[in-house]
C-alpha cells in the first residue's frame, strides 16, 4: 500500500481513476503543492518542523547567519552600482522560514544604515502555513509596513518592472520535474498509475511538445536505461523573473550543475531524491505529502533562458567562493575558534560539502558589465555555462 497523508493519497488516486495515469510532474505538483494537503501547503504537526535541524532537511540559513550577512553586503554593493535607487527592492522568492530575510535585514540595519533606509523587502510565498512561520521569525519587523510585505507571486507584486534584486535560495530544486528514461524505442516519460491500493510508475510517450523540444535542444547522447529530470517549471519561472525586473540583478542560489555535468552519461539515475527527517530515499510513493521531493538544478538552461529574455549573465560560482569574495573569512575570524558558531559557519564553506555543491548564478539587466565582490573568485575555467543547449 502507498503511504502518506490519507486525504492527499485519496485525491491523487481519484484523479488517476477519473482520467488515467498522470505524468510524474503532475504527481509531484500534487504531493508538494496541493492547496489543502500538499507537503508545503499545510501546517506542520505540533513540535515538528519541515525545514531545520529537527526537520526533514536544512538550508544554509539554518546553519549560520553568515549567508545572510554576505548577501546583505552584496545587495548593498548592487544598490550603489544602480545609483542608489529609492526604493531598492529585494524580492525573495520561496523564503522558507524567513531566516534568510531576518539575517539580511538585521545586517543591513546594523552595518548599512543608509541602504537600509532605501530598502523594501518582499517575500513571495503562496503557502499560508509557511507565511505564518515567516511572520513569527520576522516579528520584530512587522510594524514597518513600508519595509516588509508579502505577495503570492510576482504578477501580484507590481504591474511594472522593479529596480533591485530578485533573490532565491533553494527554490528551483523544489519545482516539480518531468522524469524521462531512454528506451530501445526512444525517450519515454515516467507516468504514475494507481493499482491495487498503490501508486506505480509506467513509461509512456512524452506528455508535451514543449518537453520534446527541450530534449531535442539538449542533444544529449544517453545510453539505454538512462534516467534524468527535466525542470520546465524553472524555465517558465526564469522568464517571469526577467519580465518583472526593470533594472538590477537576479541571484539564484541552489544545489545543481551545469548542463554538461548534470546530464553526463555516467549520471544514469538522475538526481531525484526525497527527504524525511534528515534521511534520504528515492521512493516518491513513500510518505506521500509527508516528505520533500527535489532534483538538482540545470544552471546552464537557467542562464540561457535569462539571456533570451534580456538578462545578461554576470557570473557563476559556488557558495564557498561567493562567501569568500564577500569577506566570509573575516566574519569567521571574529568567531571563537571551535565554537558551535565557528563550526557552523565553516560548514557553509566546506569544499566537499555545501561550499561546492551549492552554486550561485547572478544575472543583470540595465547595467554594463557590473563587477561584484561575490564573483571575485572564479572556481570554473572558461565559460562553464556554455553548452549546446545554451548555444
Amino acid at each position: 500500500m502507498s503511504t502518506g497523508h490519507p486525504e492527499l493519497v485519496a485525491t491523487i488516486a481519484s484523479e488517476i481513476a477519473a482520467s488515467g495515469p498522470i505524468p510524474f510532474v503532475r504527481f509531484m505538483e500534487l504531493a508538494l503543492y496541493h492547496p489543502q494537503f500538499g507537503y508545503y501547503m499545510r501546517p506542520a504537526q505540533p513540535a515538528q518542523e519541515r525545514i531545520g535541524w529537527r526537520g526533514d532537511f536544512y538550508t544554509s540559513s539554518d546553519v549560520h547567519p553568515i549567508l545572510g550577512q554576505a548577501l546583505a553586503a552584496q545587495a548593498e554593493q548592487m544598490y550603489r552600482l544602480l545609483g542608489q535607487p529609492h526604493p531598492f527592492t529585494i524580492v525573495e522568492m520561496g523564503p522558507g522560514k524567513g531566516l534568510l530575510a531576518k539575517h539580511i535585514l538585521a545586517t543591513c540595519a546594523h552595518r548599512y544604515q543608509s541602504f537600509f533606509q532605501h530598502l523594501r523587502y518582499v517575500l513571495i510565498d503562496r503557502s499560508p502555513a509557511m507565511r505564518e512561520v515567516q511572520r513569527a521569525n520576522l516579528a520584530s519587523w512587522l510594524d514597518r509596513a513600508a519595509l516588509l510585505t508579502w505577495a503570492d507571486d510576482l504578477p501580484h507584486l507590481t504591474p511594472h518592472g522593479l529596480s533591485g534584486l530578485l533573490l532565491s535560495n533553494e527554490l528551483v530544486d523544489s519545482f516539480p520535474v518531468h522524469r524521462v528514461q531512454v528506451t530501445a524505442e526512444g525517450i519515454k516519460e515516467l507516468w504514475v498509475d494507481y493499482r491495487d491500493g498503490q501508486f506505480i510508475e509506467c513509461l509512456r510517450p512524452l506528455s508535451s511538445t514543449t518537453l520534446a523540444d527541450h530534449l531535442d535542444r539538449l542533444r544529449a547522447e544517453w545510453p539505454e536505461g538512462y534516467r534524468t529530470e527535466i525542470n520546465l517549471r524553472a524555465l517558465d519561472w526564469m522568464e517571469q523573473v526577467a519580465r518583472h525586473l526593470d533594472r538590477g540583478f537576479v541571484l539564484t542560489l541552489d544545489y545543481g550543475h551545469t548542463a554538461q555535468d548534470l546530464y553526463r552519461p555516467d549520471r544514469k539515475n538522475g538526481t531525484f531524491l526525497c527527504y524525511f527527517r534528515q534521511s534520504v530515499n528515492e521512493d516518491p510513493f513513500l510518505r506521500i505529502g509527508d516528505q520533500d521531493m527535489t532534483a538538482h538544478v540545470d544552471f546552464s538552461c537557467l542562464a540561457a533562458t535569462g539571456e533570451g529574455q534580456g538578462l545578461r549573465t554576470t557570473g557563476f560560482t559556488n557558495q564557498m567562493s561567493f562567501l569568500m569574495g564577500l569577506g566570509a573569512e573575516q566574519m569567521i575570524a571574529e568567531l571563537e575558534q571551535d565554537s558551535p558558531a565557528f563550526n557552523a559557519a565553516v560548514h557553509l564553506l566546506r569544499p566537499n560539502g555545501m561550499g561546492t555543491t551549492f552554486k550561485v548564478l547572478i544575472q543583470h539587466k540595465g547595467l554594463a558589465r557590473p563587477e561584484l565582490d561575490g564573483l571575485r573568485y572564479k572556481p570554473f575555467f572558461g565559460s562553464a555555462l556554455t553548452t549546446q543547449s545554451a548555444a
